[in-house]
């Protein structure tokens, strides 16, 4: 594997609700400040803030070989958690959820605010 190679994959709000749809078990975690979630949230999401994401993921005890979406509003402070999961604390099967919560409001579930 190259360098460049990243260690988790990317899924997409449809292939989300698809998978879900299916009955697949997926840990959703959500790396978005605390007065986001007052915005907008995903049911069942564990909170996880990258600004406290060491602190917070040692308080969640998640196993490395669930399957595990993170999420934030747009998708870039989750694709750092989804790195740091995969690439520094082994996590196995690590998804990032392209376009975030925004893109779940767009094309899944329009009930879930946009901001």
């Amino acid at each position: 594997m190259s360098e460049d190679a990243l260690l988790f994959t990317e899924i997409s709000a449809l292939e989300l609700q698809a998978r879900q749809g299916a009955g697949e078990v997926l840990a959703l975690l959500d790396v978005r400040e605390a007065f986001e979630l007052e915005l907008a949230s995903l049911e069942g999401a564990l909170h996880c803030p990258l600004s406290d994401f060491v602190v917070s993921l040692e308080r969640l005890a998640l196993d490395p070989k669930q399957k595990l979406v993170v999420f934030c509003h747009h998708g870039r402070r989750s694709v750092t958690a989804a790195q740091h999961l995969s690439e520094v604390l082994g996590f196995s099967e690590v998804m990032n959820l392209t376009g975030g919560i925004d893109a779940w409001s767009l094309e899944v579930d329009s009930s879930v605010s946009r901001y």
